[in-house]
């Protein structure tokens, strides 16, 4: 589905670039709701980038707890899947 991807894409990156919050900011946040989600693909793909724009180890755990507040035992259960990333044991 080349057209749905292109378009999700070029949503990724309106939503992501820089304004008001930071990119950086904007993927923590990210991280978080995809542990509440409970989805390990976009945990690895908000983790990834959200390091790459210079978030350190604790802020990614950080936005992680904050999805366990919101989501419970079951995003607890999936911070696994951020410290999987984390450690480059995904």
């Amino acid at each position: 589905m080349p057209t749905v991807m292109q378009s999700f894409n070029r949503l990724h990156e309106a939503v992501i670039k820089e304004g008001v919050l930071s990119a950086k900011q904007k993927e923590l946040i990210a991280v978080g709701i995809a542990v509440a989600l409970r989805c390990p693909y976009c945990i690895a793909a908000h983790v990834a980038k959200a390091r790459e724009l210079g978030a350190t180890r604790q802020e990614i755990l950080e936005a992680a707890s904050v999805a366990i507040l919101m989501g419970g035992g079951p995003s607890a259960a999936y911070t696994v899947e951020v410290l999987k990333v984390l450690d480059g044991k995904e």
